[in-house]
Order: structure tokens, then sequence, then C-alpha cells
């Protein structure tokens, strides 16, 4: 599985600016920056992102930043990953083509591909505010219908890249 600093830092930037800021109380991408140890110009082309997804809104100005656009509790960990357009591979190919065996998937395709839905569902069912108070237990959390996340072919449908 493959999940670079994008989706990470995205995700901790997200919790940094719910925990530091307030509904009037914009928070810096400095100040993020320094608490979690990302270069600023990094923060910068990750909030554009997290911007253009609907997830953050700026404030410009003296005593400028970044606000959440919703409630925490509103915003789940894949909004988060789709929004800095980071995919979550849990596969070799591209396509259902490029790195798989001269064309053809391999023997363990459908293992990998199952795996990444869950993946994707389990992000979906964790929300910011849940990290933000250590609150993500398995037992509590609540997934949405597998049939949101699969098609009769087993294929990620373009809804699961595009929720929210």
């Amino acid at each position: 599985m493959r999940l670079t600093s994008k989706g990470r830092y995205g995700v901790s930037a997200m919790v940094d600016l719910n925990k530091h800021g307030a509904e009037h109380n914009p928070v810096t991408l400095a100040a993020i920056s320094e608490r979690q140890f990302i270069s600023l110009s990094y923060l910068e082309q990750l909030f554009r992102a997290l911007r253009l997804g609907g997830l953050v809104r700026s404030i410009r100005g003296p005593g400028g930043g970044y606000l959440l656009t919703r409630p925490a509790a509103e915003i789940t960990v894949a909004d988060v990953i789709r929004a800095v357009n980071e995919p979550i591979r849990t596969t070799m190919c591209e396509n259902a083509i490029r790195g798989c065996h001269r064309g053809k998937r391999c023997d363990t395709h459908q293992l990998w591909d199952a795996m990444g839905q869950y993946i994707y569902r389990f992000l979906d069912a964790v929300n910011i505010q849940m990290v933000c108070d250590k609150g993500v237990d398995l037992e509590r959390l609540e997934f949405a219908p597998m049939a949101d996340y699969v098609s009769p072919a087993t294929e990620i449908k373009e809804v699961v890249m595009t929720r929210r």
C-alpha cells in the first residue's frame, strides 16, 4: 500500500487547523508549519488543493489564515485524501494495465483491489474530529454500505473518488 506525504501531511494539517482554530480564529500556515514540521511551501500547495476541495477557506489580512468550511465531525479523512488528489494505491497497476503482468492482471490483483476498497471505506468512516479526540475505535465506526464502493466488476466506483 502506498500513501505519500501529500495525504499524510494533509490530514495532519487539517487536524492541527481544527485543534488550534476556532470559528473566528484563523490559523496561519506558518503556525501549522512550525507545529507539524511541514515546509511552508508544501503547506501552501496542500491548502490550495484543500481550498479547491471545499474543506478550508482563507481569511486575508492581519490576523488572517485558514478555517475549516464545516465542522471537523463532517470532514472525513477520505475527503482530505481526495482533496489533495492523493490516490491510495494498493495495486501495482494503473488503469488495470500498466504495472501488471504484460497487460494482464496479476493473480493477486483482486486481493489488493479489494483491500483498497476497504481502506477507502474505513477512511470515509473516520472524521477529523475523531482523530483530534483520539477516538478512532474500530468497534464504534459506522461504515457506509459496501455497495457504495464496489460495482459488480469489483472496481471502485467513480463516486468513491468524488464523494462529498
